[in-house]
């Protein structure tokens, strides 16, 4: 019998700072500039956090169908392969939180206008496509891709719209920032689960291009994150947002870890990668609050 338990692991809450960090950040670029409202940034939250979770479960289910969660996986269990989920439950609820998600994003183009609706659909549509529909995105090396542009560009740009109806350079330079973070949780997912995702014919850009590659993307992406906020505070003349340039060490040595973990071990790195981005982005908020 499924528990609330069981939903709570599908939901994969080690992966939700994705969702949260370009809406905090989003709002608080909205507030540097004066403008500032509740409403839009709540109904930002909830639609990333369904549109997350959404995917994550429907990535539970089509990696089961495809074969890529199977007993060799060494990364957290998937409820669907495991059994604690049965498939057509787990896909009804993927679809059922997609619908949701759009429900929700209703509101934001209520707020701020219809081109909201074309965000939000094709933020529903490439999460459903990111495992699921007759080209997945992940299983062509595309994942990557998906998860800089929507968890980190268009959430971050979607949030500062929404609430000012304007969009900036400015807010370019702190979107793509989460995404290249968000990006190396992906990295470590798919660095852990190489060999079986090779076997599933799941053609990740880890197996494509190696692991020597994978550690190479995860250290350049961090890179880019610390110059991309580095432009941003140059552009804005303000010191307070490179407050979060402190979680350089940090950032380092998750890339030197990166080097010599390997099997379960990286399940901890993934989990780490994932709390430098909520570290990262909630003290890039504050300072751009406080700027």
């Amino acid at each position: 019998m499924t528990t609330p338990s069981d939903w709570i692991a599908a939901a994969r809450p080690k992966t939700l700072p994705a969702a949260v960090a370009p809406v905090i950040v989003g709002a608080a670029e909205a507030t540097r500039q004066g403008q500032f409202d509740w409403w839009p940034v709540f109904i930002c939250l909830s639609f990333a956090l369904l549109v997350q979770i959404a995917t994550n479960m429907a990535n539970d289910y089509f990696d089961y169908i495809r074969g890529a969660d199977t007993i060799d996986r060494i990364g957290p269990e998937r409820l669907v392969a495991s059994g604690r989920i049965p498939p057509l439950v787990m896909r009804r609820m993927a679809i059922g939180l997609f619908l949701l998600a759009f429900l929700t994003g209703l509101s934001m183009v209520a707020y701020r206008g219809s081109e909201m609706l074309v965000v939000g659909i094709a933020a529903i549509v490439f999460g459903y496509s990111y495992t699921g529909g007759p080209y997945p995105l992940a299983y062509h090396g595309l994942g990557d891709v998906f998860v800089v542009v929507f968890f980190g560009l268009v959430a971050t740009m979607g949030t500062f719209y929404v609430i000012t109806g304007d969009l900036s350079f400015a807010v370019l330079l702190l979107g793509l920032p989460l995404g290249l973070l968000a990006n190396n949780i992906l990295v470590v997912n798919n660095y852990r689960d190489k060999e079986t995702d090779e076997a599933a014919g799941k053609r990740t850009l880890v197996v494509r291009l190696g692991r020597r590659f994978a550690r190479q993307q995860y250290g350049w992406q961090l890179a880019l994150a610390y110059l991309c906020v580095s432009a941003y505070a140059g552009i804005n003349r303000s010191f307070w947002p490179l407050v979060c340039l402190v979680t350089i060490p940090v950032g380092a040595q998750l890339i030197v870890e990166l080097r010599s973990r390997e099997g379960v071990a990286l399940n901890e790195h993934l989990a780490k990668s994932a709390r430098l981005l909520l570290l990262f982005s909630s003290l890039l908020a504050l300072g751009i609050a406080i700027s």
